[in-house]
Order: C-alpha cells, then sequence, then structure tokens
C-alpha cells in the first residue's frame, strides 16, 4: 500500500531542527523528501554522539531523505535548485528573511518557473514586520515568547533555559501542518503558494495559558486560572520511586479526590482549606500533607491504584530514554534501529501515527552522507550526462563527503 504523500516531492533546504523536524515528518508520511545541503553540511552533522560519520541528532531528523550538496553561492548552483523546482510540489527553507532572493532562488522567482509549487519558510520572527532581521534561535524565542519566565514563575523565579528546544519542534509541525493544508487546497485551485511561519507566532500559538496572561478583567478567587498544571504535585512513595498526579490539589471537585485517594477526608473540614481560595493560600501545607501521606504508600501499584479508584491519572517520573524500554514501547514501536550503514544500527524515535489504511508510515530508509546523491537525482530529474555532473564537482558547485566504502550514486 501507498503511504499518505507518495508522489509528494519536496526540496528539503533546511537544518538543525524547525525544518528537518518537519520535512522528516513529511518523509515518515511517504514524500520524496531531498535534502540540499551547502557544502559545509548541516551543522548537526558535527554533533555527537555520532558512529560512521553519522551523529545521532542527524539521523533523527532526516533519515529516508535523499541528499544533494550544492553550492547556492555560485550562479550555476542557483540554476541547479530552480531546475529542481520545475520538478517540486513542496520547497521548505529556514534561512533568515532575504537569503533566499539573494541568492536568487527566492519565492517570487521559484513560483514564476513552477506556479504549483508550495514555498514554506521557517524564521524567527516571519518575512515581514520590524523583527524580520533580527537573529533567532530556539531560546531567544522561547525567551521572547514567555516561555522561560513562565518556567521560571513555576519554579520560584529561576529563569533558566530547559533542555529542549521546543519553539524549534513546533514551528516545524506547524509548518508541517501549513504545508498539509497548502496540497490539499492544491488540488481544488491548482495553484501553489507562499507560506510564512514564525517561531514566535507558533510559541504563542501553542501556549495554552496566553489568553490568561491577556485577560485584564477580574477573576472569581475560587477558580484555578488556567488549570495551572505547573503547581500539579510531584510525589514520593515509598519506594522512592517519584509520580505525578495529573489535576490540581486546589481546584473544586478535584480536592476532593486528592483527600479521598490519600485517605484523609477529614482535610475537608480543615479551615485552611474549606475553599478554593483558602487552599491556594496555603498551598504549601496542603501540598505538604498529601506528599507526606503518598510517602507512605508502600508501592508503585498500591500509589496507581488508590488515584485511580479516585479518578485521578498518574505518571511515573521516568529519565529520558526510560519509556523505550517499557512493553508499552515496544509493542507501539516506539523507537525504531536505523541502519548506521556499517552493518549496526542507531536506535530513534519513530512515528506517532498509526494509519489503518496506510500500515508502512514510519520512519525508512537510511540516513544520507552529504551529496550522496548528487548524481543519481540530478540524473534522475534534470537529465544530467556524467560530462556535466563532471564540470559541476570540478567547479566545486556539487560536492560530496562519503566515506571511503560509500560511493556517490
Amino acid at each position: 500500500m501507498s503511504s499518505p504523500l507518495t508522489g509528494v516531492r519536496v526540496l528539503d533546504l533546511t537544518r538543525v531542527l524547525s525544518g528537518p523536524h518537519c520535512t522528516r515528518m513529511l518523509t515518515d508520511l511517504g514524500a520524496d523528501v531531498i535534502k540540499v545541503e551547502p557544502p559545509a553540511g548541516d551543522l548537526t552533522r558535527f554533533s555527537s554522539p555520532r558512529r560512521n560519520g553519522l551523529a545521532s541528532y542527524f539521523v533523527q531528523q532526516n533519515t529516508g531523505k535523499r541528499n544533494l550538496s550544492i553550492d547556492l553561492g555560485t550562479d550555476a548552483g542557483s540554476a541547479v535548485l530552480l531546475d529542481l523546482c520545475d520538478h517540486a510540489d513542496v520547497l521548505v527553507e529556514n534561512y533568515r528573511p532575504g537569503v533566499m532572493d539573494r541568492l536568487g532562488v527566492g519565492p517570487a522567482v521559484a513560483l514564476a518557473r513552477n506556479p504549483r509549487l508550495i514555498y514554506a519558510s521557517l524564521s524567527g520572527y516571519g518575512q515581514t514586520g520590524p523583527w524580520v532581521h533580527r537573529r533567532a534561535y530556539a531560546p531567544v524565542v522561547e525567551a521572547e515568547s514567555g516561555i522561560i519566565a513562565s518556567q521560571g514563575n513555576a519554579r520560584s523565579g529561576a529563569y533558566t533555559k530547559d533542555p529542549h528546544s521546543h519553539a524549534d519542534v513546533y514551528t516545524g509541525i506547524e509548518t508541517a501542518a501549513a504545508i498539509l493544508a497548502a496540497l490539499y487546497q492544491r488540488e481544488r485551485t491548482g495553484r501553489g503558494q507562499t507560506l510564512d511561519i514564525s517561531m514566535a507566532e507558533t510559541m504563542m500559538y501553542v501556549n495554552e495559558h496566553l489568553h490568561d496572561a491577556l485577560w485584564t478583567e477580574p477573576v472569581d478567587p475560587n477558580a484555578i486560572r488556567s488549570f495551572r498544571p505547573g503547581d500539579y504535585l510531584v510525589m514520593q512513595i515509598a519506594t522512592g520511586e517519584s509520580y505525578i498526579v495529573s489535576g490540581h490539589p486546589a481546584e473544586r471537585g478535584t480536592f476532593e479526590l486528592f483527600i479521598a485517594a490519600i485517605g484523609r477526608p477529614d482535610l475537608a473540614d480543615d479551615e485552611r482549606f474549606v475553599d478554593v481560595a483558602s487552599r491556594v493560600a496555603n498551598y504549601d501545607d496542603l501540598c505538604s500533607i498529601i506528599a507526606g501521606d503518598a510517602a507512605k504508600i508502600p508501592s508503585a501499584e498500591h500509589f496507581e491504584q488508590r488515584f485511580a479508584e479516585v479518578g485521578l491519572a498518574t505518571g511515573r517520573v521516568r529519565q529520558p530514554g526510560d519509556l523505550a524500554d517499557t512493553d508499552w514501547a515496544r509493542q507501539r514501536r516506539a523507537t525504531v534501529d536505523v541502519d548506521d550503514r556499517r552493518g549496526g544500527t542507531i536506535r530513534v524515535p519513530n512515528v506517532p501515527w498509526r494509519f489503518g489504511d496506510a500500515p508502512d508510515v514510519g520512519i525508512a530508509g537510511v540516513p544520507k552522507y552529504r551529496g550522496e546523491d548528487n548524481r543519481s537525482v540530478l540524473r534522475e530529474l534534470l537529465g544530467y550526462d556524467d560530462d556535466r555532473l563532471d564540470q559541476l564537482e570540478a567547479d566545486g558547485v556539487l560536492s560530496s563527503r562519503l566515506p571511503g566504502d560509500v560511493r556517490p550514486t
């Protein structure tokens, strides 16, 4: 059976994470994604850990893509890319605004040649506006959009960056969604279009609590504003394992479930906890009592059972990677072993989708070295012969970095 995006061809001019994650999604959904790297290569190729010249970071985001290496700073390189645009459905790029125009491969030029092309541009603050030329990376955008402050406010005001590049990954996902919508629209109109997706607007869009920050009217003191999941309790049981319970212990209705789970119905009559406002004012005391009783629960099974019986969901606080080694993850194939090009494998996350009518959706293929498919792709799509390919290589327009036992195709 074919995958949902079988027959869709994507030119991927992105690097590091936001664009590569977007195009990984398209790859895993069945699109023919051709990654076009500059001679210097994608920065993530040089990260660690690595094996056989393949960094696991690069492998996770780029397995299954074909690979070209073209110097777009040359007129000949720009001409090659424009020729490729004639044969593409989608182009995705995450250079700073204006760079693609300076290279002669901006959206106006590409769409003039191929009006069906969907040209998606990811950037920090968008292709227009007063911040169009500001440098932007995920930590910067997360600071500007309030994410770092929000995390710090929930942790006694310690403003630090967490380990995850939320702005990159979320922007990649939102861009993939926009591309799929544009492909669907093209089915009706026959026309391609430009897509302008900014990291800053993405982080506002995915912040489920921004509505609360924008609210200027009084709020009932006996209400928990926007659920406040940053207040949710992480508790340690007798075995030393830590658990989180989904629900705010001070919330009306949820408070009663917590005290039932820990066997303390008497807390309902404690003057410190008679209503939401009182419970919020005495929140540290409430949490201390709940955590103290939870610490006496003898096992994970008992803890989960007691909270499940009253209707509260719990989750064990695991270290990164632990979930991948559970029976659940093995049965769901939540990770996959990717060929490391030397007979071994590199383990990476698999896709989260399960299609009833496309069972082969998921990560497939191998991670490619820089420029590994220069010759095969340009022969297949553009009809270049060996003499022309040799000349492009001699002029430095095409380049590759391959291990000695891997030959360009």
